[in-house]
């Protein structure tokens, strides 16, 4: 007897597979165990090579499966992160509102993704921290949006200390993509990407203290 189609196996509808990009220290892993878990520390552990989470969500009546993964952000892992930009349908560039420099380096960060990304996959910028005193902050919201807009973006402030917007971006930029794998395949089997395990160890799960991430 012929096996069931893989869709009637599975238990989501879609498997999508995000990437966060971004500088060291921008609180991307803070994003990330804020959306996976429901969880923040105010002394979190810097992402050493490559880390994913993942969490079904629920969109118009369809089982989205994501699956994360956390970026380090030094320059010298970029060889690294490169590799894991294939297969990638959804991408978070996240900079601090606190650091301008990560703000700057945004620009960086889109040039590595046309080079290495596919030429369809869904970007959203992501100002994280934005819970930090007015005082502190470096970039404005206007700045942001107005960066977004060149690039014909999404954007969302948001922090992963508050949860502010957290939820709200993940599920924006699943929507997007959901929908663009509906108007182009029509099939009864999920989309699905395949999973390197052993290449994600491979890559380094080593860790050293940072300061908060926000």
């Amino acid at each position: 007897m012929a096996a069931p189609p893989a869709r009637a196996r599975a238990d989501y509808d879609y498997l999508i597979k995000l990437l966060l990009i971004g500088d060291s220290g921008v609180g991307k892993s803070c994003l990330l165990l804020r959306f996976s878990d429901g969880s923040f520390t105010t002394s979190f552990i810097t992402t050493i090579g490559i880390d994913f989470k993942i969490r079904t969500i629920e969109l118009d009546a369809k089982r989205i499966k994501l699956q994360i993964w956390d970026t380090a952000g030094q320059e010298r892992f970029r060889t690294i992160t490169t590799a894991y930009y294939r297969g990638a349908m959804g991408i978070l560039l996240v900079y601090d509102v606190t650091d301008e420099a990560s703000f700057n380096n945004i620009r960086n960060w889109i040039r590595n993704i046309e080079q290495h990304a596919s030429d369809n996959v869904n970007k959203i910028l992501v100002g994280n921290k934005a819970d930090m005193d007015e005082s502190k902050r470096a970039v404005p919201t206007s700045k942001g949006q107005a960066l977004a807009d060149e690039y014909g973006i999404k954007f969302f402030e948001t922090s992963a200390k508050t949860n502010l917007n957290v939820e709200e971006v993940f599920f924006s930029i699943a929507r997007d993509i959901k929908q663009r794998l509906a108007d182009t395949d029509n099939k009864a089997e999920p989309t699905t990407i395949k999973i390197y395990q052993d290449s994600a160890a491979g890559a380094g799960q080593a860790a050293q203290k940072s300061a908060c991430c926000g």
